[in-house]
């Protein structure tokens, strides 16, 4: 292959991803390992550690993938079927220069894709980019000679190191939810390294997703999960996305916390060993997460959304903990800093056995504000971020108390209103917050005025 086009739409904010047969096939697969490996080789690199998700199509684009790779002397170790975060731990464990996964995260069955990490950071934005313009010039390194290819089985390893994040033997009831998604490869070695009573639901890998769709932030998702807790009066339970790199957590009562309630339970308790340490929330998430780091002794601070830029950032500033709404949650703290939702849910599995309060309890305590949820309305690529720099202008001219970090996060006694344009989709993203009924429909009606200012039609929610 001397040159390769990639659909214009596969190749992403944080990662690449298509349909698979239609936008996205094995010929992408391998020009993306022929980039990729040449990326390396320039770094100074030459071993790559690569993993899969369950989805169908995995298997062919990951040895696409990897015949790519080897294209460019790059020597690859393949792990198999897993997580995206045992791929992540792999490129530690092994170790190796670079680690890519094939998933297709928590999208639909028919898509899947690459995230990528090099020499121990996030690959993202320009950097993907890049390896287009490799692919496009046809600047592959091909004078190196065939790289190896080896199979390593860290399952073991990794389970192991996830389990004991739990410190104590104190034991509860649990259900895991793993939507048929990836992390039931690995599951079952995690909890039978727990003490307590562990129950597993659609823990059988199918890349179909035959019993819900694998996103643990979408109630609709978690209902499955609901029902098994309340049906076995389980203390709570786990839900994971496709890949296992994203959170979902329902209490005793069936109750669902979001990232940001997850992420601020668990700041509480790192801020005990790490007083005053910087936690990161992005945009999206509750005034109630900033307020209560605060509170705890932590320096909150408020980030771009995308679970590159805040693992990018956290690295940056050394936190020991960081997050967004998405339930992308991210341990430095005794950890390796990538999102890792098996991970996570260990730590949280921790943190609880340290206290005399159940999930429900905790959850119960936080301040109840009223929120709309994450609405997501159609606005073109060419048009999106234009909107957001007219709101930005008529609000800074108008004097306006805000946040431009991630769009337009306006803050006022009422509350806040929060307008951004998504990185990854032709979209607009918009979210309130009050302390009351009345708070809250004045800060939907001056984000419907911004909206329709900028010739837009405000979405039915608000």
């Amino acid at each position: 292959m001397k040159t390769h086009s990639f659909h214009p739409t596969v190749l992403r904010e944080y990662d690449v991803r298509g349909t698979y047969g239609n936008t996205l096939t094995e010929k992408d697969a391998w020009a993306l390992g022929a980039a990729f490996g040449t990326r390396v080789k320039q770094a100074g690199g030459s071993h790559v550690a690569i993993g899969r998700d369950g989805r169908l199509s995995s298997p062919a684009l990951s040895e696409a993938l990897s015949d790519g790779l080897r294209s460019t002397g790059c020597d690859v170790t393949d792990v198999g079927l897993g997580p995206t975060p045992m791929l992540y731990f792999a490129t530690y464990h092994l170790p190796a220069d670079a680690g890519i996964m094939v998933t297709g995260s928590h999208n639909p069955p028919d898509m899947n894709g690459f995230k990528m990490m090099l020499s121990g950071g996030a690959f993202f934005g320009p950097d993907i980019q890049a390896l287009g313009q490799t692919a496009a010039d046809g600047t592959f390194l091909t004078d190196a000679g065939t790289g190896s290819y080896a199979t390593r089985d860290i399952k073991d390893a990794y389970t192991e190191a996830v389990a004991g994040a739990y410190g104590s033997r104190r034991e509860f009831s649990v259900v895991w939810d793993c939507g048929n998604g990836a992390a039931g490869a690995v599951i079952n070695d995690v909890v039978r390294r727990l003490p307590g009573r562990h129950m597993l639901i659609c823990d059988e890998v199918d890349g179909t997703f035959p019993n819900h769709h694998p996103d643990p932030t979408v109630l609709a998702n978690m209902e499955q999960l609901i029902s098994a807790v309340r049906g076995i009066g389980a203390d709570f339970g786990i839900g994971f996305d496709g890949d296992g790199d994203r959170i979902g957590i329902v209490d005793g009562d069936g109750q669902m916390l979001y990232g940001d309630q997850i992420l601020l339970l668990l700041a509480r308790s790192v801020l005990e060993d790490h007083p005053g340490a910087t936690i990161i929330g992005d945009v999206k998430a509750s005034q109630i997460l900033f307020d209560g780091i605060a509170e705890a002794g932590g320096e909150p601070l408020m980030f771009r959304s995308g679970h590159s830029l805040i693992k990018a950032k956290m690295a940056e500033l050394k936190c020991p903990l960081a997050g967004e709404m998405s339930g992308h949650i991210f341990f430095a703290d005794r950890w390796y800093g990538f999102d890792d939702a098996l991970y996570v849910g260990v730590r949280f599995l921790d943190m609880l056995a340290a206290s005399d309060q159940s999930v429900a309890d905790m959850r119960k305590a936080m301040p109840n504000l009223l929120n709309t949820p994450e609405l997501r309305f159609d606005c073109a690529d060419e048009r999106k971020f234009t909107v957001i720099e007219e709101v930005v202008a008529r609000l800074r001219a108008a004097g306006t108390a805000f946040s431009d970090i991630d769009g337009a996060r306006v803050m006022n006694d009422d509350g806040w209103w929060l307008l951004r344009a998504s990185n990854t989709q032709p979209v607009l993203v918009a979210r309130c917050e009050a302390s009351t009924e009345e708070g809250l429909a004045r800060l939907k009606d001056s984000l419907v005025e911004q909206l329709v200012a900028s010739g837009l039609e405000a979405p039915a929610d608000l």
